[in-house]
């Protein structure tokens, strides 16, 4: 389902830091914050809203399909995260971690300040965001270049892009251009519910992998049964998922649906990043020519790893265990 003599995988997306807090219900409903979802804010909102955490957040290098791409590096692939940051001690620490990973950097610099998400981890282990998007917000579509992809097997967009529909659709343009088969995670139902027609256009002409958890397949598509949701996205995309937690995830493809049984007993830590490292297992599967399921499979694995650990990097024990999972699927 892709070219066998291309194997990079390259994200772009928002360069962002991680801000992470635990903090209960009351708390989202003091700074409004969306339960799940993802909003946009200034940077003074950010600060405004760190004054009212009740503990000493951490903070890590982020971003959705920087995430991903992390991940990809992680498994052994060949990964490359395009996006722009700022010139100070957060975008070289930014730089430094795509590095650390086997990440290819492919960064534009400003004198902006590097962006920031405050996720707000609940309980229930939910992420409730607010974003700043800083230097990241400043790619312009003329910045987006076909070189960047001419080698990529998959270009995987961020849903997050759809905020600015100039830049997404030169960056799907570009990887299209380049050859490349074009993947969109649908980021969150936020995204989905304000990118209206833009998101049907784009999905239609240029789009084969369509990601999404059950709730934004539902805000897509309309269908609370997620059986019928990923069919109707499978109508649109070549190949179309519905990641579910902890019931696992359906993948459609060629009028087939499979379900993948969720890893693990789907007990969560921090969902911060599941879905953005799911997607990782389940490109590199793709790029080196696993069935489905078994894409599915290292899917999982990866989203259940990260889910046992606060923000999106799965420690080295964890990926030991996804790497013998690797092995037995190629047979070693």
């Amino acid at each position: 389902m892709v070219e066998k003599n291309r194997q990079v995988i390259a994200g772009i997306g928002s360069a962002l830091v991680d801000i992470l807090t635990h903090e209960d219900d009351d708390f989202l409903a003091r700074t409004d914050a969306v339960k799940g979802g993802m909003t946009l804010v200034d940077k003074e909102h950010i600060e405004r809203t760190l004054a009212l955490v009740s503990g000493t957040p951490r903070v890590v290098p982020g971003g959705s399909a920087c995430n991903t791409m992390l991940g990809v590096g992680k498994l052994g692939g060949a990964a490359r995260f395009v996006g722009k940051c700022g010139n100070g001690d957060m975008g070289a620490l930014f730089e430094n971690d795509l590095r650390r990973h086997n990440v290819e950097p492919a960064l534009m610099r400003s004198d902006s300040p590097t962006g920031r998400v405050l996720s707000i981890i609940t309980p229930d282990a939910q992420r409730s965001m607010f974003t700043y998007l800083g230097a990241s917000a400043e790619i312009r579509p003329e910045d987006i270049s076909p070189a960047w992809f001419e080698d990529a097997a998959i270009v995987h967009v961020e849903g997050y892009l759809l905020f600015n529909p100039d830049l997404i659709q030169a960056a799907v343009a570009a990887a299209h251009t380049a050859g490349a088969r074009v993947s969109l995670d649908l980021a969150s139902f936020t995204v989905v519910e304000q990118a209206g027609q833009l998101l049907e256009e784009l999905v239609d002409a240029y789009v084969d992998i369509l990601i999404a958890n059950e709730d934004e397949a539902r805000a897509f598509t309309g269908h609370t049964d997620e059986r019928r949701a990923v069919q109707a996205l499978s109508e649109k995309a070549d190949i179309a998922v519905v990641k579910r937690g902890a019931r696992g995830s359906y993948i459609s493809h060629g009028g087939e649906t499979i379900s993948v049984e969720a890893m693990g007993d789907g007990r969560a830590v921090d969902t911060t990043g599941a879905g953005d490292l799911w997607a990782s297992g389940f490109l590199f599967g793709l790029v080196q020519g696993f069935s489905l399921e078994q894409c599915g499979q290292l899917g999982s694995a990866c989203g259940f790893e990260v889910c046992q650990v606060v923000g999106a990097n799965i420690p080295e024990q964890g990926w030991e265990r996804i790497r013998k999972l690797l092995g037995q699927m190629n047979g070693t």
